[in-house]
C-alpha cells in the first residue's frame, strides 16, 4: 500500500484531503504544519508528500527546500490558491512534482496523485530564469514532464482573457509534445529548452528540442500536411506508427497565434501573441 504524508495547516482540508485518499485504498499520515510534516519526513518512508505551501513555522516552499538539502527525495505535490508566477516558479525550482490549485478539486487530486506515484524517476526540470517576465526551463523529453510543466506553466500572468489563455496553452501543449517526441525521441536524457517572454506588447513562446528538425513534406503524421479540411486523414497514418492522437498542433498553432516561425532546420519554434 502506497503511503501519503498530507502537510497542511488547515484542519477541515486535512480532512478532506485524508478521508478522500484513504478511500481511494492509500495509506495516509498527516503534520500540521512544515516543521511537524519534515520531523515525519525525517523518520518515516512515505512514497509522496501533498504539500500546503503557506502554513506557520515552516511554509510550503522552505520545507521543499529543506528536503532536497538534506536528500529526502520523495515525491511532493504543491497545494494553494496562491498562483502568482514567483510562487508557481519558486516550487518548480525546488522539484515540486505537480501543483493543485485550491481548493482542491478532489477528482484531480486523485488524479494527480495516481499518475505522481505511477511515474518513473526521470532527471528533474532546470529552472533556467524564474524572473515573471522571462522564464526559462530545460525539461527532459518525456511525456509525462510535459504533462506536469503545463500545470504551472497555464497559471503564469499573462494578461490575458480565459478563453484566449486556454487556447494558447493548448498550442503550447501540443508544440511542446511535438518536440518531445520527435526531436528528443522520448530519451529523458535528452532536454527541451522553454521559454516565456512577456514583453509590455507581447507574449512569446520558444520550443527548442535536441534534434536534428524535420520537413514538412516529411510530415505524413501531421494534419498540417494535408489540404484544408482533410486534416483528419493524419490520424489514420499516426495509428498506424503507434503515436498518440494529436498531430494538430501546427495547424492550430497557425490559427490560433499571432506569429509562428521556425528556424532554418526546424528544430526550433518561436510564437508569439500580441497583447494589443
Amino acid at each position: 500500500m502506497k503511503r501519503i504524508l498530507v502537510v497542511e495547516d488547515d484542519r477541515a482540508n486535512r480532512y478532506l484531503l485524508t478521508h478522500t485518499l484513504k478511500s481511494a485504498g492509500y495509506d495516509v499520515s498527516t503534520a500540521g504544519d512544515g516543521l511537524l510534516g519534515l520531523r515525519r519526513l525525517r523518520k518515516e518512508t512515505f512514497d509522496l508528500v501533498l504539500l500546503d505551501i503557506w502554513m506557520p513555522r515552516l511554509n510550503g516552499l522552505e520545507l521543499l527546500a529543506k528536503m532536497r538539502e538534506e536528500g529526502l527525495n520523495t515525491k511532493a505535490v504543491v497545494m494553494t490558491s496562491d498562483d502568482t508566477s514567483e510562487t508557481m516558479l519558486h516550487a518548480v525550482r525546488q522539484q515540486a512534482w505537480q501543483y493543485l490549485a485550491k481548493p482542491v478539486q478532489l477528482r484531480e487530486l486523485l488524479h494527480v496523485v495516481e499518475n505522481a506515484l505511477s511515474s518513473v524517476p526521470v532527471p528533474p526540470i532546470e529552472v533556467l530564469s524564474a524572473i515573471p517576465d522571462w522564464v526559462e526551463l530545460l525539461l527532459p523529453c518525456e511525456r509525462n514532464t510535459a504533462q506536469r510543466i503545463q500545470g504551472f506553466v497555464a497559471r503564469l500572468d499573462t494578461g490575458l482573457p480565459e478563453d484566449i489563455r486556454d487556447n494558447i496553452g493548448l498550442v503550447f501543449h501540443e508544440m511542446l509534445m511535438n518536440a518531445i517526441e520527435w526531436g528528443g525521441k522520448l530519451d529523458p536524457n535528452r532536454k527541451v529548452r522553454i521559454s516565456f517572454i512577456r514583453t509590455r506588447r507581447s507574449l512569446m513562446y520558444r520550443i527548442a528540442d535536441p534534434g536534428q528538425g524535420f520537413r514538412f513534406d516529411e510530415l505524413a503524421h501531421a494534419a498540417v500536411s494535408y489540404p484544408v479540411g482533410l486534416g483528419a486523414q493524419s490520424a489514420s497514418v499516426r495509428q498506424e506508427k503507434g503515436l498518440r492522437a494529436g498531430g494538430f498542433g501546427i495547424l492550430m498553432a497557425r490559427s490560433l497565434v499571432d506569429e509562428l516561425l521556425y528556424n532554418e532546420v526546424h528544430n526550433e519554434v518561436l510564437f508569439l501573441k500580441y497583447l494589443d
